[in-house]
């Protein structure tokens, strides 16, 4: 897990150069699993529209890809224990456990998964850099994304589903850089995100999309394919069996328009029987008071 050379940091090139992406690389249609060589994510532009694509570096002609169509598969080659170390406290789990991890360095018998604004089209346009950001992670277990300058700096951390709110990280222009990526769990992961950018023209670009993992040798890449995600509605930690999952109609549960309606009609009652019990007490005192100004001669029996 601890990186065997000095990586780039967030923002920077990498530190192995060679990369370049010709401006007529085709975007291939059809499913892919990718389960082993270089990929990459990163914006591009497809009929002048602003996206976010995966660079399939894995063959020998290299081509973009939508998440959609696209599954990454984390093999069981990507297990490792987790150091014994407090400089990894920030993963949430314990030391020893044997976890995925997508290596910042190499491994030739997994997926190597970084990010990368090297589109031509993309350097023309933007201006300085982009912005990347999770929103969101739906699967069994945690992810989290970070990056370690070497066996003895202190890992830089990234993405933490394990976070509830957006998680921005900036990347600069010509940027091709590659981090550690840690499964907790085996299973489908669906990480919603966002690439953004200001243009030099002035007008800001963004777009949303939903990486699909399938981690573990175990784990159906069919199920990856067919996992659905709302990127309005991801949210952290959320579990992934195949579908996302709609807490509004499981066993159990409420959405929050029937509790309100159940609160509201029980103040409702509380208020009318408030009333009651003060109407019923100020009668039985003007009675009172008649009976005590009345002679006794004039009372009723």
């Amino acid at each position: 897990m601890v990186a065997t050379q000095t990586p780039a940091v967030a923002g920077q090139p990498a530190p192995s150069p060679g990369q370049s992406i010709a401006a007529d690389q085709p975007i291939a249609t059809g499913r892919a699993v990718l389960d082993a060589g270089h990929v990459d994510i990163g914006p591009r532009y497809v009929d002048g529209q602003w996206t976010l694509l995966i660079h399939d570096g894995t063959q020998q002609q290299p081509v973009w890809r939508s998440p959609d169509e696209t599954v990454l598969r984390v093999s069981d080659a990507a297990l490792q224990a987790v150091p014994d170390d407090p400089a990894y406290a920030f993963l949430g789990i314990d030391a020893g456990k044997r976890v995925h991890v997508v290596p910042q360095v190499q491994n030739q018998d997994v997926v190597w998964i970084g990010w990368n604004t090297q589109d031509p089209q993309v350097m023309r346009t933007i201006d300085r850099g982009a912005t990347l950001s999770l929103l969101g992670v739906r699967g069994p277990g945690r992810l989290t994304t970070f990056l370690q300058a070497g066996n003895f700096a202190a890992p830089q951390v990234l993405w933490r589903s394990a976070e509830p709110k957006a998680q921005p990280f900036w990347v600069d222009v010509n940027t091709h850089t590659h981090a550690n990526w840690v499964f907790s769990t085996p299973g489908v992961y669906l990480v919603t995100v966002q690439v953004s950018a200001d243009l030099i023209s002035g007008e800001k670009v963004s777009a949303i999309r939903t990486l699909r993992f399938a981690v573990g040798d175990a784990t159906s890449t069919d199920s990856a394919f067919t996992a659905n995600a709302d990127p309005g509605t991801t949210r952290a930690g959320d579990r992934v069996p195949g579908k996302t999952r709609n807490t509004a109609d499981e066993p159990g549960d409420a959405s929050p328009l029937p509790l309100v309606a159940v609160l509201a009609a029980a103040a409702v009652v509380l208020a009318v029987g408030l009333l009651l019990v003060l109407l019923r007490g100020r009668g039985a005192k003007r009675r009172a008071e008649r009976e005590r100004s009345t002679p006794p001669s004039e009372r009723r029996p």
